[in-house]
């Protein structure tokens, strides 16, 4: 992706163009899955815009990882551990937004929030722009946080309601387009001889440009089929805790919340484990650090398509198997090798990247599969909250290891990540064909 940034464009005129194609409804379990059976005129203008958004949705997380060191850290004079702060706030209030976004859908309508928490998040980066002190720039990171939070939940409530699981993949691989692009901009100011501040001007900039999309638009978002999804957990009469009652439900919490510091723990750090561990140019790094955001963008799309080919079990299981590989080349950086070891490393976090990119999707979508329609809103709600905290603990947990440790602690941390999530993969999956097993009677 960072070979020309018209691929980002390319992508979306792609992406448009195939909207249109015909599936007949699935079923889990007697539960509807929502897939396309036609994208008129007016359908394609909001998906285009949809995908605009999460293309600046991404752009923020990544962009601070090229960002703040030394950037950001030299200006407020801060420890290498501070992000910790910034992150905590962010991801705490994206938490909170995310979990109360389906009544606020509810109560203000679905158009008016994506275009207020637009312009939430745009003041919270003027924020950034404008702090003069680092608690000052911690607090706009509530804005910022809960503005994005808003507008992923609220996205992806949307995207279940009217359409399929592949527009759902692309609507992700948008993100990751985003989060490749950002530390491309935020390296060619600070090479430019521009200060960090520069690079989230633009941000506010988009997003600016986002609410004002939503509002010529806002009409047409507002319909009854998101109530309908909103209300799917209090028809079925599972409250959420009852949902927590059940060991599976934990096990999917702790498996999200690892997964959300798998993601952001290398977008956030491998760009100061190259240049300040490792000694690579910071035009490379910051290469690289794209390159791995890119991975995502790509292994969703690619996946988008081998899941009409295989199992979404097959493929979580080769893509565990993958992330392992790329976290154990990520750490492996034997002297011996001199300069290949760097690249050793540029390939390890790309790979690691590629096979992380499908599986938010795919652990979404069996979460039906392995808790049953009643339990499933629930638990995905509780799922995608959780992913967000584990996104802004765990990358900042791993900051006060390098902090008191050194940078290459780093990727050891990753690797236990993903050795404890591949193993609260497998007892989930063996849990959920235990509870079937009880649940489906003898010759039945």
């Amino acid at each position: 992706m960072y070979r020309d940034r018209r691929c980002g464009l390319i992508w979306l005129i792609v992406a448009t163009q195939v909207f249109a194609y015909n599936a007949s409804s699935l079923y889990t379990e007697g539960f509807p899955v929502t897939q396309t059976t036609s994208i008129n005129r007016a359908d394609s203008i909001r998906v285009g815009i949809a995908y605009l958004s999460f293309i600046v949705l991404g752009m923020p997380g990544a962009m601070l990882g090229v960002a703040w060191s030394p950037a950001i850290r030299s200006t407020f004079g801060l420890s290498l551990d501070a992000v910790g702060a910034l992150l905590v706030a962010t991801m705490g209030s994206y938490f909170v937004a995310s979990f109360v976004s389906g009544r606020l859908v509810a109560r203000v309508g679905f158009g008016t929030l994506l275009i207020v928490s637009s312009f939430v998040t745009a003041v919270g980066l003027v924020g950034y722009v404008l702090s003069p002190a680092w608690a000052v720039m911690v607090a706009f990171g509530i804005l910022v946080g809960g503005g994005a939070g808003v507008i992923d939940a609220g996205m992806n409530i949307y995207f279940a309601a009217h359409y399929g699981p592949r527009l759902m993949n692309w609507l992700h691989a948008s993100f990751g387009i985003g989060a490749t692009l950002s530390p491309l901009l935020m390296t060619t100011i600070l090479n430019g001889g521009g200060i960090w501040r520069s690079g989230y001007i633009v941000l506010a900039a988009a997003f600016g440009l986002t609410g004002v999309l939503f509002g010529l638009t806002r009409g047409s978002w507002n319909d009854s089929k998101l109530l309908t999804v909103n209300n799917d957990a209090a028809r079925a009469g599972f409250s959420a805790r009852q949902t927590l009652r059940l060991p599976l439900a934990w096990i999917g919490i702790g498996l999200f919340l690892l997964y959300g510091g798998q993601e952001t723990t290398p977008g956030q750090w491998s760009y100061s484990l190259f240049t300040d561990a490792r000694h690579v140019a910071a035009d490379v790094a910051g290469l690289w650090v794209s390159i791995y955001w890119a991975s995502f963008t790509v292994g969703r799309i690619v996946f988008g398509f081998i899941v009409s080919w295989l199992s979404a079990r097959t493929l979580l299981n080769i893509c565990a198997a993958g992330s392992i590989v790329g976290a154990i080349l990520l750490w492996w950086h034997p002297a011996s090798l001199e300069n290949a070891s760097n690249t050793v490393g540029f390939i390890g976090l790309a790979l690691f990247g590629f096979m992380l990119a499908p599986m938010f999707a795919l652990l979404i979508t069996s979460t039906q599969e392995r808790l049953g329609p009643q339990h499933a809103p629930n638990a995905i709600g509780f799922q995608v909250a959780a992913a967000s905290i584990g996104g802004g603990l765990l990358p900042g947990l791993a900051g006060k290891l390098a902090a008191d440790h050194g940078l290459e602690i780093v990727p050891v941390f990753l690797l236990g990540m993903t050795a404890i999530a591949v193993v609260l993969y497998i007892a989930s999956t063996r849990s959920a064909l235990s509870l079937h097993t009880q649940a489906v009677p003898v010759g039945d």
